[in-house]
């Protein structure tokens, strides 16, 4: 065998026993939604995350924003249906969903962090937060 396949095999090896050690059998499964446009995504992701917990109660579900992504964690966001989003979000939270809003979209739109859902965690850049889930915290990534 070559020593750069070698190197490769053995680099592919610990990854994977890596991810291994990051979920165990019994361990939730980790899934960090990305939602970066508003209105139907939104909204999809939120039904999704609906489904998902139904179907695995026990997921372990972030949910992080950017871009537009971020006005349905607003006060006052209405869905297409005018359904306001808070009501949603609050009831997602209850059964354990945590939401993150990108610092970095507040400040380059000038919106004021108090307008966001005071269920949402502010975070300094969206991106960067969804990359540290999906790499140092073992988390899967779907994006509605």
């Amino acid at each position: 065998m070559k020593r750069p396949f070698r190197s490769a095999l053995a680099a592919i090896v610990l990854a994977t026993a890596a991810h291994a050690a990051i979920a165990g059998p019994n361990d939730p499964v980790k899934v960090v939604y990305h939602v970066n446009e508003a209105g139907d995504q939104a909204t999809s992701a939120i039904r999704n995350i609906r489904n998902h917990l139904t179907a695995d109660p026990t997921a372990k579900i972030v949910v992080v924003t950017h871009a537009g992504g971020v006005q349905f964690l607003l006060q006052d966001a209405k869905d297409k249906n005018n359904a306001p989003y808070d009501a949603q979000v609050q009831e997602l939270v209850a059964k354990g969903v945590e939401f993150r809003v990108c610092k970095f979209t507040l400040e380059r739109n000038k919106i004021d962090p108090k307008r966001v859902l005071e269920e949402a965690k502010l975070v300094p850049s969206g991106v960067a937060e969804v990359s540290r889930l999906q790499a140092r915290e073992g988390y899967a990534y779907l994006k509605p």
